[in-house]
């Protein structure tokens, strides 16, 4: 039959998540001190053995084995000595039950002083062994209280903190409001080991994306790098170690679910995931999207790179204050200066005019024939066709079909129709023109018509327009 000891000690490592070897200790602790308390145990040095399973304590004093002794209470001669402990030997300690009375209030306090205490150091390092190896991950907690140093969290067994300059600035915390939280680090304090969360490291998109994503929990997809301004918005590179997998597809989810999982704990934050690559110049391609990028230039010297970009996408490379190009020069590693397409170096005397007015590359020598064609209008119209009718009669050609007086024909044609262009083309006119006020006469009368004049005429059945024996049919006048 199990004791009242045993049931205490039972239940009390029970409550507070403690193995009962711990508690056991922690009493043996409390009743050391609490003998210590005792007059008569003053100075020995004693420890004490409790069994669990019946209640009963015992009592032992260590003594040093010593030729000569001086202090009677802690040493003990060789001959004493082997009467306790047959293999005994000079300078071994070794144990001699004795008898103490426990008695009186003090003692009965401090002992349980010193079970509480032992009991607190207990969990607190229960709690250190725990969570030491969950430092860099993600834990869910509850926001229990806010204080002025930050917002205490419910980790289920332990509390932790969360300071002020971990928080993010656009988020909103309430009580009793569950959240992911990333465990910072462990700092040892003199109440014991302290849990430091954080809401605002890059690591927590990382996690996020571990958690949600199985392409890169399983490592077929890698993260590569992660670019955060918590609260606003964050770029994240990825790519792929398999073949045929789309690393950004994967992280984004089929219609999205994936990374709006990931929005929402983020609490609205936008998240750009983008392809990483060795290349310097695509990779900060991709990191400036949605921008487009027309050329990359790196200077070594200062780690600084100039990426060309079309007018019409300068701000958008940019971002709002600076955000998207601040944030893909953290991603890439390289310092970026945004420029314009009017900065750009001239290559083969070519102009540049793609993703500027969609016209594509066009050389000096295009351009100058374009010019001269669009510069006298309908002269250059004539001109080519009186050349294409001389080409085709001087050659002669069986395929033309065309013959000599067909061709003298469609030059006066030509002719005409030069004619009828200058003719079409309207003279100036100016408000003070009285031509420009006369109303133009009538060619004919005024006729009016009805309807049935002009619709043709019909045959109507004697019982059309008939209801009830009466006809509705109405006549209509002529003239």
């Amino acid at each position: 039959m199990k004791s009242d000891f045993l049931i205490a000690v039972t239940q009390l490592a029970s409550e507070r998540g403690l193995p009962k070897e711990e508690v056991v200790g922690a009493v043996e602790a409390a009743l050391v001190s609490a003998y210590k308390r005792d007059a008569f145990a003053a100075g020995y040095n004693i420890t004490v053995r409790l069994d669990p399973n019946h209640g009963e304590v015992k009592v032992f004093v260590l003594m040093d084995v010593v030729e000569e002794v001086i202090d009677s209470r802690r040493e003990m001669g060789l001959e004493e000595s082997r009467k306790h402990n047959g293999t005994a030997a000079l300078g071994d300690t070794i144990e001699v039950e004795a008898t103490f009375r426990m008695s009186g209030r003090i003692a009965a306090q401090t002992a349980k002083q010193v079970v509480l205490q032992r009991l607190r150091e207990a969990e607190r390092e229960q709690l250190l062994a725990e969570y030491a190896h969950r430092v860099g991950d993600i834990l869910g907690g509850r926001v229990e209280r806010m204080e002025p140093y930050g917002l205490v969290v419910s980790l289920g067994r332990a509390e932790a903190l969360l300071p002020k300059e971990e928080t993010v600035p656009t988020e909103r915390y309430r009580s009793s409001q569950t959240l992911q939280f990333f465990l910072r680090e462990i700092s040892r304090t003199t109440r014991g080991p302290e849990l430091i969360l954080s809401r605002s490291h890059p690591d927590l998109v990382k996690r996020l994306f571990e958690r949600e994503v199985p392409e890169i929990s399983s490592g077929v997809v890698e993260i590569n790098g992660v670019a955060r301004e918590a609260g606003f918005r964050t770029k994240i590179a990825v790519s792929s170690r398999q073949e045929g997998v789309d690393p950004v597809g994967s992280c984004v989810g089929l219609r999205g679910i994936r990374i709006q999982n990931i929005v929402t704990e983020l609490q609205g934050e936008k998240v750009d995931v983008i392809q990483w690559d060795e290349d310097p110049a695509v990779l900060i391609a991709n990191a400036l999207s949605p921008a487009q990028v027309l050329n990359v230039e790196f200077h070594v010297d200062d780690g600084s790179a100039s990426v060309y970009v079309p007018e019409r996408h300068l701000s958008l490379a940019i971002g709002r204050e600076g955000q998207n190009v601040r944030l893909a020069a953290k991603l890439t590693g390289w310092r970026i200066d945004i420029l314009g397409p009017v900065e750009m170096p001239v290559v083969d005397d070519e102009i540049e005019t793609e993703g500027i007015n969609g016209l594509g590359e066009q050389t000096l020598a295009e351009a100058a024939i374009l010019d001269d064609h669009t510069e006298n209008g309908q002269k250059d119209l004539s001109g080519s066709l009186e050349e294409a009718i001389v080409q085709l009669v001087d050659e002669d050609t069986p395929s033309s079909g065309v013959s000599a007086e067909e061709a003298v024909l469609a030059e006066e044609d030509i002719a005409d129709f030069g004619g009828q262009v200058a003719e079409a083309e309207p003279e100036g006119l100016s408000v003070d023109d009285e031509r420009l006020w006369i109303v133009p006469a009538a060619t004919g009368p005024s006729v009016l018509r009805f309807a049935e004049d002009i619709m043709p005429a019909r045959e109507r059945s004697p019982d059309r327009g008939r209801k009830g024996g009466r006809s509705k049919s109405r006549k209509v006048k002529k003239g």
